[in-house]
């Protein structure tokens, strides 16, 4: 089996509001977590705009499905929307993987449309912030 490369991209200190717990539904207990701002350094730099959120969802057989949409602003001005989900085990250990998918307009980094990117997600123990790396894979040269 083939080993993959990674690049890394960049690292967001992501700050988070007061969760919002909606509560059980017919596909599991809902919660909302709200983006309020942050930091990115490393390849792009910017800042993480508040307004996003992570739509979390504790499924019935104990796993938590993760889907978070917000925004960075890099520093010339250009705004780069991201989705980032995750699928977790019952009981799953941090850091956890992630798939970031990025949105980006025609002026702005467009290779970030195209390729495979993972996260590496590690929650603050105070649950105020997230710290995410984000690393660009490829097959090995």
């Amino acid at each position: 089996m083939t080993a993959l490369a990674s690049t890394p991209l960049f690292t967001a200190e992501i700050l988070l509001g007061p969760v919002v717990e909606v509560g059980p539904t017919p596909t599991g207990f809902r919660r909302v977590i709200p983006i309020v701002g942050g930091t990115v350094s490393g390849r792009l730099a910017g800042e993480v705009l508040p307004g996003g959120a992570d739509w979390n969802l504790e499924r019935p057989d104990g796993s938590t499905e993760l889907w978070a949409r917000y925004e960075l602003r890099l520093v010339d001005g250009t705004v780069v929307s991201v989705v980032n989900t995750a699928l977790l085990a019952p009981g799953a250990d941090v850091p956890f993987l992630t798939h970031p998918v990025f949105e980006v307009g025609d002026d702005g980094p467009v290779a970030l449309r195209w390729g495979l990117y993972v996260g590496v997600l590690t929650p603050a123990a105070d649950g105020g912030s997230v710290h995410l790396d984000v690393l660009r894979m490829a097959p090995p040269a």
